[in-house]
């Protein structure tokens, strides 16, 4: 949220987002001055709307600045307190195993925070007290202590020698908690801090005509700035990782937002405002709790229909808030007769400031508007350019061999109400892990309540999915977990390595022939999970795998495109999610005859 939108109480939701009216336009972004503004400029935020510059009028009065931090202290006082008492009743409720009491009384005290119109930033104890709490949250949700158990391998009944089945870990009594996904830092907060060196500055003639040419490339118009070398300059040097890191990571989604941008009327080269924005991370969140791979606050994001319950935050999806991103430049974009570059300003910075600066220029044009804006507004646009002329030349700019992550790719099934994340990836022969990466919009370990929902799965897992679901009884979705089973294994075996009495599997798996089942259901609750799996014997896929050491900083997604493999496939294969930074070390499957030498250098 940005400086004039955090003095704003509320936030009228439009039924449409053609028009978007004065007082709606608390936008996405947020003013980075404040993280370092004297109190003068904080006291000043909070009561005067749309200041974006620390700039205080000659006539001010000294004398009224401490009644006014002294408010603004009252007022965190306020917040404080009543996040506080929210969260010692979720944490009674939890105690009593009353989940979803704890729930809401959790996410209460985390609304009370980013709800109440103040920036976070613009209060060190009111910034502090959030991020404990976040954590404090986390930690009680997410227990500490997660045992774990070596998997064993036994035989297969003597019928079935060939085959050998992998036991899983024993699971551990049901948690009070819940699962909830992890987030990331959006790349926003450190872009309002940069400051180029003095090198990076440097910008001479030859680039800038060389800019005029590479320009005509894009499919939007824009006047060039030396600015816009300069970010160049400063991607080529010490910010060379973030760009090689967004080519590689854009590949995921670019598809998708291509199509969508083009589909809504927005140039397609704007798609890359998404790596400034959260560096194609789904669960980015800022320092103004935006979110999502387009950063949305919560009032814009509910503006332009992102759903926020207890279950699910849309601005966090895939499909959904880019459209939502797309509309909203679109409108934008007719706010100021086409002007991109305006557009782009406004998205980050908010369209009320934005008109106050035009109005103080004199001209609405970015670059003469440029002295009237929020510093991070200022590095945002020229970065952006920046970002999409190197992306639509590489290696003119010296990024040339990098090869982009394959697609996302996954088929789209509607589940029943309340159907555990566990039990889909079961069904669907992936993991959770894997399963959360494909609905970074789940905030829970189960699919919202009360609801149908579409969720999305590996390809080809959908029918195979939809038919097991259907065995499972309506009470049981949340809690029952599947199993793999050899054809013809007998009840009393499957009980043996399971721990579930014959009596109970029965039930559950009413009316299965075991002569031709290949996944039985089974209770979540100590019990022992097993998978069954050819031997490398008798399987010559299985004999073809190979096998490599992760090094410091590798994803499954850089694994998989230095060796022309699809991220999704090794992903899956190794139950993994394709951007989760794994260890030093960490042993990593690949499919067939994998080239296990490596990249080659560049």
């Amino acid at each position: 949220m940005d400086a004039a939108g955090a003095t704003q109480a509320r936030v009228a939701v439009v039924d449409s987002p053609e028009e978007i009216p004065e007082e709606n336009n608390r936008l996405m972004t947020r003013n980075p001055l404040t993280l370092f503004s004297s109190a003068l400029f904080a006291a000043a935020v909070l009561f005067i709307p749309a200041i974006i510059q620390a700039q205080i009028p000659g006539g001010s009065s000294a004398r009224e600045i401490p009644n006014e931090v002294q408010k603004a202290d009252a007022r965190v006082e306020q917040i404080i307190e009543r996040a506080n008492d929210h969260f010692r009743k979720g944490k009674l409720n939890l105690e009593d195993s009353k989940r979803e009491q704890a729930r809401d009384e959790f996410d209460k005290a985390v609304d009370e925070i980013l709800m109440s119109g103040m920036d976070v930033r613009a209060s060190q104890r009111l910034q502090t007290f959030y991020l404990e709490l976040v954590e404090r949250i986390y930690r009680e949700e997410v227990p500490l202590v997660q045992q774990t158990a070596t998997p064993v391998i036994v035989q297969a009944p003597a019928n079935q020698k060939s085959d050998a089945v992998e036991v899983a870990q024993i699971q551990q009594p049901r948690q009070v908690g819940f699962v909830q996904q992890g987030f990331e830092p959006s790349p926003l907060d450190p872009l309002s801090k940069l400051i180029l060196t003095q090198s990076e500055q440097q910008v001479s003639e030859t680039q800038l005509a060389d800019l005029e040419q590479a320009k005509n490339s894009l499919d939007f118009n824009f006047t060039i700035n030396p600015l816009v070398q300069q970010y160049i300059n400063f991607y080529q040097g010490r910010g060379r990782s973030t760009m090689e890191s967004g080519l590689r990571k854009s590949g995921r989604y670019m598809k998708i937002a291509r199509e969508t941008f083009r589909r809504v009327g927005v140039p397609e080269d704007i798609t890359w405002l998404g790596q400034v924005e959260s560096a194609w991370q789904t669960r980015a969140v800022s320092s103004a709790a935006a979110s999502g791979l387009w950063q949305f606050v919560r009032s814009t994001g509910a503006q332009y229909n992102l759903r926020q319950t207890a279950w699910v935050d849309e601005r966090n999806g895939i499909e959904k808030p880019t459209f939502a991103s797309a509309t909203y430049l679109r409108d934008l974009a007719k706010r100021y007769n086409g002007n991109w570059l305006l557009a782009m300003a406004a998205y980050n910075t908010g369209a009320l400031n934005v008109d106050r600066a035009i109005s103080r220029a004199g001209a609405a044009d970015y670059w003469k508007i440029y002295p009237y804006i929020a510093q991070e507004t200022r590095n945002y646009v020229p970065n952006i350019l920046a970002v999409i002329l190197i992306a639509k030349n590489p290696a003119k700019y010296g990024f040339g061999g990098i090869k982009p992550d394959a697609p996302l790719s996954f088929e789209p099934i509607t589940v029943p109400s309340g159907t555990s994340l566990r039990l889909i990836a079961d069904a669907a022969d992936t993991s959770v892990d894997y399963l959360q990466s494909l609905n970074p919009e789940l905030k829970r370990d189960t699919t919202p309540r009360g609801e149908n929902y579409t969720v999305r799965v590996p390809p080809g897992k959908a029918k195979q999915l939809a038919s097991l679901l259907k065995r499972v009884p309506n009470d049981n979705r949340e809690t029952a977990r599947v199993i793999s089973v050899a054809p013809g294994e007998e009840w009393q075996s499957i009980a043996n390595r399971t721990g579930v009495s014959v009596a109970t599997l029965q039930s559950m798996n009413s009316g299965v022939d075991l002569k031709n089942a290949t996944k039985l259901f089974v209770p979540n609750n100590n019990i022992r999970l097993t998978n069954w799996r050819r031997s490398a014997t008798t399987d010559s896929s299985a004999s073809s795998l190979t096998k490599i050491k992760a090094k410091k900083g590798d994803t499954i997604a850089r694994i998989a495109a230095s060796r022309n493999l699809s991220a999704d496939e090794v992903a899956r294969l190794n139950g993994i999610a394709p951007n989760v930074q794994l260890q030093a070390g960490q042993e990593i499957k690949l499919p067939g005859a994998a080239n296990t030498a490596g990249p080659k250098r560049r």
